[in-house]
């Protein structure tokens, strides 16, 4: 496994995370909870040692997994989770107030949610769950922040971005405050390359990627014939003629690179760990199996720049959690 700097948190994590949405059991289908934890522990055995989860997955689910995983180890596993916006609203619309979000309180309370589910002293990176630049020298948010940082119950402060909206962060990452940032970044949308990524290396912020497989439509699995249960969110993302676009446009990238289709998954997670601004990218891993699949992944090996150049025109601005 290759190892990577989470920016100024100085922390020396794997470049393929775990991103522990999936095993919350809120919007997914399939894996138990022990196979949840087999994939977990399998995937700290092959060299991973960064983990994303949040207090919304599973209502401190996904929390309770993690630090059932990383007590059974010895070696330090870095963990990040996330506060939800006390009003409910994903992602954060404009023009409210940063306290409608993120009181102090809140944060303050939902910091000792998350400490007491994962069965640790101190959080590694604690982030807000949506943010928005409107925010910034607004509110009582970063003053929490600070008071949790003098305490030691966290260590670095990060925000997740909003889906789709790479800039609205570079704010943030000017003004010094965040060491991290979340965000979605993949072969379709490559919005981050427009100004968010040249500001993290700038200010030396942290990038964790999600989505980096777009919720399973980078894999090459998903076809117009897919179906999913009625309680699975990608229903939902993948409706309509959605997955017909998702297919056509994956046989494209996969005939334009000259590559066989069931490669799109690492041809994905690698184009992300092409940039050098990004820390570690964080698929979703319900099984062993795929675990052990993205885990060979994280070997330090980019793509070449013919392929690079060639994914730059399968660029695909749009946003299938909307509309």
């Amino acid at each position: 496994m290759n190892y990577r700097t989470l920016g100024k948190t100085g922390l020396n994590i794997s470049e393929i995370g775990y991103g522990a949405w999936g095993i919350g059991k809120s919007s997914w289908i399939g894996a138990s909870d022990d196979e949840s934890l087999q994939a977990l522990n399998r995937s700290i055995e092959l060299g991973l040692n960064f983990i994303d989860t949040a207090l919304a997955y599973g209502d401190g689910h996904s929390e309770r997994l993690v630090g059932q995983a990383v007590k059974a180890h010895s070696q330090p596993i870095y963990v990040a989770t996330k506060i939800p916006p006390k009003n409910g609203k994903w992602p954060a619309p404009s023009g409210i107030s940063p306290d409608d979000a993120f009181p102090a309180e809140h944060i303050i309370a939902c910091t000792e949610r998350s400490l007491s589910n994962l069965g640790l002293e101190t959080i590694d990176v604690q982030q807000l769950h949506v943010w928005s630049d409107e925010w910034v020298g607004r509110g009582s948010w970063l003053e929490a922040v600070q008071q949790l940082k003098e305490q030691g119950k966290i260590r670095n402060f990060g925000v997740s971005i909003n889906d789709h909206q790479a800039s609205n962060a570079i704010k943030l990452i000017e003004t010094g405050v965040v060491d991290t940032v979340q965000v979605i970044y993949n072969i379709f949308d490559q919005s981050p390359e427009d100004g968010l990524l040249q500001a993290c290396e700038k200010h030396n912020v942290g990038v964790i990627v999600r989505v980096a497989l777009d919720e399973g439509g980078l894999t090459g699995r998903i076809t117009p014939d897919s179906t999913f249960d009625a309680n699975d969110f990608r229903g939902s993302y993948f409706r309509g003629d959605r997955k017909r676009e998702v297919y056509d446009r994956v046989q494209a990238i996969a005939s334009d690179l000259g590559i066989a289709v069931h490669e799109m998954a690492e041809t994905a997670l690698r184009y992300v760990l092409s940039s050098p601004a990004v820390s570690t990218v964080i698929p979703g891993m319900r099984t062993v199996s795929n675990v052990e699949r993205n885990m060979r992944v994280g070997d330090g090996q980019g793509l070449s720049q013919e392929k690079l150049s060639k994914l730059k025109g399968h660029r695909w601005d749009r946003n299938f959690y909307q509309g």
